[in-house]
């Protein structure tokens, strides 16, 4: 079959628009664009929400973002392009988790559903329009995919873990106050 289906251009538009917001969000962080903070600023957020150290951090994440949405919007490496977008996303979603699951309240909605959409991708794959089906497939093949989650697992979780024991360090010696102060007056 020569024609492209409603699967290969669904796909194609999935890719574009999951890739487009991941690269748009990671070139924030690393260059400023588009009201981002850059790597000094988003260095400083990352430090203040434990990931440590904050330059390194905001580094890695936007380079997945950047990286993962570009190859993805591409159809370029799928597995590892979308292993690294979710894991990503899934440092993002640590953040916002105390904040519930919607958007609206500061929660991991937004970040889920990134994470979710690139993985799914990188599952499936990224059809007949791609540069992946251009040139064989050379960098799509079906081992890649255990092998990019394993890696983009094994990453997320040293991270999000170091992050976890750091932000459990901070609080260690803070004490609750033992009365409400609107109770006292």
């Amino acid at each position: 079959m020569t024609a492209y289906d409603r699967r290969d251009l669904g796909l194609l538009l999935l890719r574009l628009g999951t890739g487009g917001v991941l690269a748009a969000h990671g070139t924030q962080k690393l260059f400023g664009w588009f009201g981002g903070h850059g790597i000094e600023g988003t260095g400083q957020f990352m430090e203040s929400v434990g990931y440590a150290p904050g330059k390194a951090s905001a580094t890695a994440a936007g380079l997945a973002e950047t990286g993962g949405g570009t190859l993805l919007a591409l159809g370029l490496a799928t597995p590892a392009a979308g292993a690294a977008a979710a894991g990503a996303m899934a440092g993002a979603a640590a953040v916002h988790t105390p904040n519930g699951f919607f958007n609206q309240s500061g929660g991991y909605e937004y970040a889920a559903t990134l994470g979710l959409t690139a993985a799914g991708l990188a599952v499936t794959g990224p059809g007949r329009i791609s540069l992946d089906h251009v040139l064989g497939h050379a960098v799509n093949r079906g081992w890649m995919i255990p092998a990019a989650f394993a890696a983009a697992a094994a990453g997320t979780a040293l991270v999000v873990g170091a992050r976890a024991k750091r932000l459990r360090q901070a609080k260690e010696g803070e004490q609750d106050p033992l009365f409400d102060e609107d109770y006292m007056e």
